[in-house]
């Protein structure tokens, strides 16, 4: 079966050009048109409602691939990449160049992302076939009091997925979106003992900083720009005024609480 995956070449050319049209926008701001620069007017909120929908798609893979519904995952993983950097070129414009005020910081979360994405893909993805490759020196025998923690944290763990998911393999088995619906005090008990299993062997600490950290902080500034969203579109919808300052409310809204 052939694949479709996006070479690190090509990852880069996409980002370079993404950056490429936000800062020829910023340049050009001034000679656009005012409703182009005045947040708030019908043009920059379409834009942004456009982003947003794009920066959905992300979230949409990782729902995909938690809940084991993502058949193809390359063509997912390119998704997201076109994606999200095209989402993030019509949300730098949607702030009309006013990166003085508390949404602009969804926009600097956009390019952490799009910048730790990038060095996972092209430096990170090496080191971590690597350490596949290679014996970690955080997987040598533990002493007598872990070997013992560890055969009771197995044993409950395949205590757990008996109920779980008889079928699964507790050597392979990873908890998973439906687990979580269908169970979920049993999903976080099992994530709980999986924890305490990785922190025993020394899992995290076998590999670098970088390696060990990148994707849970890559997660944390998803979810933080997912909240900042929500926020965000409250606010503009419900609280109008308080955006507004006293000025004209020029977008479409429900309430105009605040002013």
């Amino acid at each position: 079966m052939q694949r479709n995956d996006l070479p690190d070449a090509r990852l880069l050319q996409l980002t370079v050009a993404a950056v490429a049209a936000i800062v020829l926008w910023f340049l050009l701001r001034g000679l656009l048109p005012e409703a182009w620069r005045s947040p708030g007017s019908p043009q920059l909120y379409l834009t942004g409602v456009a982003g947003v929908l794009l920066l959905l798609v992300p979230v949409a893979f990782v729902i995909a691939k938690r809940g084991g519904s993502g058949a193809n995952p390359v063509n997912w993983f390119n998704a997201h990449v076109a994606c999200s950097l095209l989402g993030m070129v019509l949300i730098a414009i949607h702030s009309g160049g006013f990166l003085r005020r508390p949404p602009a910081l969804l926009l600097l979360t956009l390019v952490a992302l799009a910048a730790l994405g990038v060095w996972a893909r092209v430096h990170g993805s090496r080191r971590m076939a690597a350490t596949f490759a290679s014996k970690a020196p955080g997987f040598t025998v533990p002493d007598t009091a872990t070997r013992d923690r560890l055969r009771v944290l197995i044993a409950e763990k395949r205590e757990l997925l008996a109920q779980l998911d008889p079928q699964a393999n507790e050597g392979t088995f990873s908890v998973n979106l439906p687990h979580f619906i269908r169970s979920p005090g049993l999903a976080l008990a099992y994530r709980k003992l999986s924890r305490e299993e990785s922190l025993l062997l020394g899992t995290r600490a076998a590999v670098s900083a970088k390696q060990a950290w990148w994707r849970p902080l890559h997660m944390a500034l998803a979810w933080l720009f997912v909240l900042g969203v929500v926020i965000h579109v409250i606010t503009v919808t419900f609280f109008a005024g308080y955006v507004a300052g006293g000025g004209p409310i020029t977008w479409w809204h429900l309430r105009a609480w605040g002013g």
